[in-house]
């Protein structure tokens, strides 16, 4: 089993940068494929982004270019470096674990993975 801790949200004035940590424990973490979801209010839950075992990565198109994921397997962490935030992230972001092996496209879906993190909630000012 996998245990997600979320933490970095906060309040960030459209254009600055903030980032997103995730700890995790449990044996299974660094062979795990990580992910980061997010939720607006009135909106489904959305990807962010997914990071392999091996440390590929892929991206939504409305993130991509502005964030960064990346893992430390030796702290067990993983992180979401986000940079010129716009008003639309504005979210609660969630991190995620896959245990099991997918095609890189099925990482978008929020059905493939196992465990989720509480959320920490994302605001972007005008």
């Amino acid at each position: 089993q996998v245990q997600l801790v979320e933490s970095g949200g906060g309040l960030v004035q459209a254009g600055g940068s903030l980032r997103l940590s995730c700890a995790a424990s449990g044996r299974t973490f660094s062979s795990a494929a990580m992910g980061w979801f997010r939720q607006a209010p009135g909106k489904e839950r959305e990807f962010v982004a997914t990071i392999r075992s091996s440390g590929s990565a892929y991206y939504a198109d409305s993130v991509k270019g502005r964030f960064t994921i990346s893992r430390d397997n030796a702290k067990n962490m993983v992180y979401l470096q986000m940079n010129s935030l716009k008003p639309e992230d504005t979210a609660v972001y969630y991190c995620a674990a896959a245990l099991g092996t997918y095609s890189s496209r099925s990482y978008q879906r929020d059905q493939v993975y196992d465990y989720w993190g509480q959320g920490t909630q994302v605001t972007v000012s005008s």
